[in-house]
């Protein structure tokens, strides 16, 4: 029996190949996002200790109120350019979308210390505003960019390493942060730093980087051939297809996985941008302790998204799970793993260990949601991977606007465990409702509106005989 052709391309290039380099290079702009992003939530510790023993170094005077809103409003720009971008990259590609946003995020991350020092506070939250505005499209592209670059059969692994940088970047940059807040250089060099590498990250990006394989200059033909052969839902003429928009927002599985999103978004967020706070003031860690404490969720989560990915890829390519119960399967651990620990928090009374074992285990299950629902955009619809998670990643940001902005008026004491109690249980109730609604309603069904321009002709009443074409019946159905 002969192979399939796509086989044997698979066979001629199954070493390292441009796909993979692209995948590192987008890799590191999750890093570096993320990084830009996370560094104010253990940055904001220092910049307002007023225990800090260097007067050379400024302290900002603002109340927990104040710091809610001030960490809560990079995502009110982040939610707006989360659609436009999924559109825009589509339609223009994604290569100059990510380069002119990591350019504008790191000029905005190097003025920070400035601006806070300078500034009302109010001034700083639109600095974080613009921060968010331009970070809105690093998801969008980067999707779109993997819908291009992926084949099917490596699909789950290359997305889960891809958006792994946005736990990479967190675990990197929660001990570092808490190290340069503590040195000499004080919490300033915590945004020269993450500024720092996220333009030299572009200068790379801007000479490596291609929208696709046939826009990549020095791919070899075999590779070129592979990828393109085996993405028979994604269109190479996507960018011109009319955006079905009618039927996507009447979509129960988009609604699934929108609704999945936004649950999720609560938990995480609270878990990313609160528990710095939360081990400062009930636990009494200090700024070191707290950067390299806090990362352990995330160093957890890195590692064993990558082995979950491995095996999710694995089980699907032999088949020993259909890829709707695997993606159901995933997000069943993730987020009903996530419910448990969280749970577990209102048990462990003022046990720092076991705190710390909890806080580790919910982060590092959150792992399971990356081979679950969060790929389910590209399952749906790969000609418009780009826009759905524009529009899922976009209002799912409500999470994370409310969630500390809710948090600040639930604990109005930062030394009151049982007020964060009731933040974790709220938290904790949304993971498993959200997870629960994807695995009733979720589809990994290419839905019929991916592909909104086909064409089918039929031709009746023509034989091969036939010379005047003229009477002949054409139906063409647009779909």
């Amino acid at each position: 029996m002969n192979q399939h052709p796509t086989c044997d391309l698979q066979s001629a290039v199954s070493g390292l190949g441009v796909r993979h380099y692209q995948a590192v290079m987008t890799f590191l702009s999750m890093v570096l996002s993320y990084s830009m992003r996370v560094s104010l939530s253990v940055g904001i510790v220092a910049m307002t200790d007023t225990k800090g023993s260097d007067p050379d170094i400024m302290v900002l005077d603002w109340d927990f109120a104040q710091k809610g809103i001030i960490l809560s409003s990079f995502y009110w720009g982040y939610m707006v350019t989360q659609i436009p971008a999924g559109h825009l990259s589509r339609k223009f590609g994604p290569k100059y979308l990510l380069l002119s946003a990591m350019l504008v995020c790191s000029a905005t991350t190097l003025l920070s210390p400035s601006i806070a020092v300078n500034c009302h506070w109010v001034i700083f939250c639109l600095s974080r505003v613009i921060q968010g505005l331009s970070q809105g499209f690093f998801f969008p592209s980067v999707n779109t960019h993997i819908a291009k670059w992926a084949p099917p059969g490596e699909k789950t692994r290359i997305f889960s390493f891809v958006f792994g940088g946005t736990q990479f970047g967190t675990v990197l940059i929660l001990p570092i942060a808490g190290y340069l807040a503590a040195s000499p250089w004080g919490w300033p060099s915590i945004f020269y730093c993450t500024g720092l590498c996220g333009v030299l990250w572009s200068v790379v990006w801007l000479f490596v980087g291609a929208d696709s394989p046939d826009s990549h200059p020095s791919i070899n033909d075999r590779e070129r051939e592979y990828i393109n052969s085996s993405l028979v839902e994604t269109s190479s003429e996507s960018n011109t297809m009319p955006t079905p928009w009618r039927q996507i927002l009447t979509s129960g599985p988009m609604w699934a996985l929108l609704i999945a999103s936004l649950c999720h978004e609560w938990g995480y967020s609270m878990l990313l941008i609160e528990v710095p706070s939360y081990l400062s003031h009930v636990f009494g860690f200090d700024i070191k302790q707290n950067g390299l404490i806090s990362s352990l969720p995330y160093i957890m989560k890195f590692l064993l998204m990558i082995v979950f990915s491995w095996i999710a890829d694995y089980v699907i390519k032999r088949r020993l799970l259909s890829l709707s119960v695997s993606r159901k399967m995933w997000s069943v651990i993730g987020d009903w793993g996530e419910a448990a620990a969280l749970w577990g928090l209102a048990c462990v009374s003022t046990n720092v260990l076991a705190a710390v074992i909890l806080i580790t285990i919910t982060g590092a299950l959150n792992a399971g949601v990356y081979p679950g629902f969060f790929a389910n955009s590209l399952d749906l619809a790969p000609n418009f991977a780009g826009l759905l998670m524009g529009i899922v990643n976009g209002l799912s940001t409500l999470s994370p606007i409310l969630a500390p902005i809710v948090t600040g008026y639930i604990v109005t004491d930062e030394t009151d465990r049982e007020q964060w109690i009731i933040v974790f249980h709220i938290s904790a109730a949304l993971f498993f409702t959200g997870s629960l609604i994807f695995v009733v309603f979720g589809s990994t069904d290419t839905q019929p509106w991916n592909n909104p321009t086909t064409d089918v002709v039929e031709i009746k009443n023509l034989s091969i005989t036939d010379t005047n074409v003229k009477d002949a019946k054409v139906n063409v159905i647009r779909s």
